[in-house]
């Protein structure tokens, strides 16, 4: 059984997700800690309810993002985990990070890709009228919202409010995310160098992509 260390900086829906798949075997893993950056954030309740180890790195109580980094570097060690999971965790993450762990990092990001990285994509997804919308999930790399594609999952957009749109990503989150995170706890998704390889999966080697209509 795989071991999973999730990252969050708010309520946690997406990890409540994962835990959730874990918890019926769907996925073949345990979330061992949830670390946050955000004494406050939800997700940290959602985890102590279960018993999941939580450890809380405030941001705000380092100098520089490389004193954070190296201080989180040190705890990502001592979990040894198989997987780091990025669900909602709102820090960029330094070289330090991204390389030692590169591959075993990954992070869902609410847009089409490369289309709209960094914040604020519903804004700009309702701004431009896009009638598509969706989510990303890739491997962490040095670059914002860059690393290697693994999937992604889309919806129609309609004539809707930011907080139904918000809504309808998330209920698309909460499907894919756990999805990915099996296959990759399955070994049928897994990184060679800087190519995203799926064993079994896709035969003709490209990203997965998936359409939703949520």
């Amino acid at each position: 059984m795989k071991k999973i260390v999730v990252l969050i900086s708010g309520s946690g829906s997406n990890l409540q997700a994962i835990i959730d798949k874990c918890n019926i075997n769907y996925i073949n893993a345990e979330v061992i800690c949830v670390i946050s950056n955000n004494l406050n954030a939800f997700g940290i309740e959602r985890a102590k309810s279960v018993g999941i180890k939580t450890i809380v790195i405030n941001h705000k109580e380092f100098q520089s993002r490389e004193l954070f980094d190296t201080e989180l570097y040190k705890i990502l060690l001592e979990q040894n985990a198989d997987l780091i999971v990025l669900a909602g965790f709102m820090r960029i993450l330094t070289e330090k990070i991204t390389n030692n762990f590169f591959g075993k990092i990954i992070n869902i990001h609410p847009s089409l890709l490369p289309k709209y990285p960094g914040l604020n994509t519903h804004e700009q997804v309702l701004e431009n009228n896009d009638s598509i919308h969706g989510i990303s999930i890739h491997y962490v790399s040095s670059e914002l919202d860059g690393g290697p594609l693994i999937a992604q999952g889309e919806i129609k957009t309609a004539n809707e409010n930011i907080d139904i749109l918000v809504e309808r990503i998330h209920k698309l989150e909460h499907e894919l995310y756990p999805e990915i995170i099996k296959y990759i706890c399955d070994d049928k998704i897994f990184i060679d160098q800087n190519r995203v390889i799926f064993n079994g999966l896709n035969p003709s080697g490209k990203f997965i992509y998936k359409k939703y209509e949520i």
